[in-house]
């Protein structure tokens, strides 16, 4: 193992000074890996809603908007905010159509310059593999579709994505480490476990160093399905959102603590996750977890200190889901929260966020613009306190 790089002892994570830590931040999700929810749409997949915006303005107008946000969602004073704020991770969710094309890496290639000049640490999460990896919209599957399992070719494409990525970066000791492919969603865990020991290999021909974040089966829940890879530095990913109904205000009302869910249902779980992680010497990262914003109403800055105390506790390292988005009455709707009903967001509907982009983008894009950037948000002071306490 090279010096400088992040890497894995047994059940710790290791710096490049050879020093333990813990690997505690965020997730820069809904820029590289735009998703419906961010900008207060119905779910639907990423590539339908430039199709349509395309219809609608033009292929030219849809490259200026997709510049436009990528320039201005995530900047690099939302890295140093991080940074100041004394977290030493971004989760960094992409696109494989931002890693395959040598233009859009670039954005990359940025954030990583970022990251090394505010001294953050970058986990690269591949969001959305080739032919969408699990149902979801935020996978940029179509129809529900799951191709990436349904199609050798885009298994075979996606690890060659992987390639090129470890190619490119193998010297790169920002990047704490690769998350191979966030929450997969199959029957076939054999089929599972086959595509990690492919990905592992195509990685290692070029980087032998990096770190891999590899995640359960059952969006990233079910750790106990996967092999015991022969690769040394690897650690699970989990991803916790229990129980949806409230932490993702599904059903609005319920306050914590619940008959289902109180601090020792929260570290009860965590529990069975440490123990199976334990057993094979591995670290643990909760790569995602969140709670749709409330102001403390639902007590959900509650949920979210017991949560984070069991992280602690169990020595979990982990990225808070999402750093940012519009405000929304269901999902996690991040640290900062985009509140004006501008005529972008249009609540009322009948078509509200990027559906109705197509029809106001002509008029109102400099003011869209301006309001993607991080001033125009309001910081959710509850769970800023709690993600800054656990610290």
């Amino acid at each position: 193992m090279s010096e400088g790089f992040v890497r894995r002892e047994k059940t710790s994570v290791i710096d490049g000074q050879n020093r333990e830590i813990k690997l505690k931040g965020v997730n820069f999700g809904g820029w590289l890996m735009m998703e419906a929810y961010f900008t207060q749409a119905p779910h639907s997949p990423q590539q339908l809603f430039e199709k349509e915006f395309a219809k609608k303005c033009g292929p030219k107008a849809l490259a200026e908007l997709l510049k436009r946000f990528r320039d201005n969602f995530i900047t690099e004073s939302d890295f140093k905010q991080v940074s100041l704020w004394g977290m030493n991770c971004i989760r960094l969710p992409f696109h494989y159509k931002i890693a395959e094309d040598e233009e859009e890496i670039l954005y990359i290639d940025r954030a990583l310059a970022w990251a090394r000049k505010h001294k953050v640490y970058v986990i690269l999460d591949l969001h959305a593999a080739y032919g969408a990896q699990n149902p979801d919209w935020h996978s940029d599957s179509l129809d529900r579709k799951t191709e990436l399992w349904t199609k050798k070719s885009n298994r075979e494409k996606t690890y060659a994505l992987w390639e090129k990525i470890a190619e490119r970066y193998k010297d790169e000791t920002i990047i704490a480490g690769y998350d191979l492919l966030n929450e997969s969603v199959l029957d076939d865990v054999s089929l599972l476990n086959e595509f990690y020991r492919k990905v592992i290999k195509a990685i290692r021909r070029h980087d032998q160093n990096h770190m891999l974040f590899i995640e359960g089966d059952f969006w990233a829940q079910k750790i106990d399905v996967l092999d015991d890879f022969e690769d040394d530095n690897w650690i699970y990913s989990i991803h916790f959102y229990e129980p949806m109904e409230f932490a993702f205000n599904l059903i609005p009302y319920m306050h914590y603590p619940l008959e289902a869910c109180n601090k020792d249902v929260l570290r009860k779980r965590m529990e069975g996750y440490f123990k199976c992680a334990k057993a094979k010497q591995r670290p643990v990262h909760v790569g995602e977890f969140g709670v749709n914003y409330r102001n403390g109403y639902a007590n959900e800055h509650e949920y979210l200190r017991d949560e984070l105390k069991a992280f602690n506790d169990f020595g979990f390292h982990w990225t808070y889901w999402p750093y940012k988005a519009v405000k929304n009455y269901t999902f996690p709707d991040g640290i900062f929260s985009y509140y004006p009903n501008s005529p972008w967001v249009n609540r009322m509907g009948p078509q509200s966020g990027w559906l109705c982009w197509s029809q106001v983008w002509e008029k109102y894009k400099d003011e869209m613009t301006a309001s993607w950037r991080t001033r125009a948000f309001t910081l959710n002071t509850r769970v800023f306190e709690q993600l800054k306490k656990a610290l």
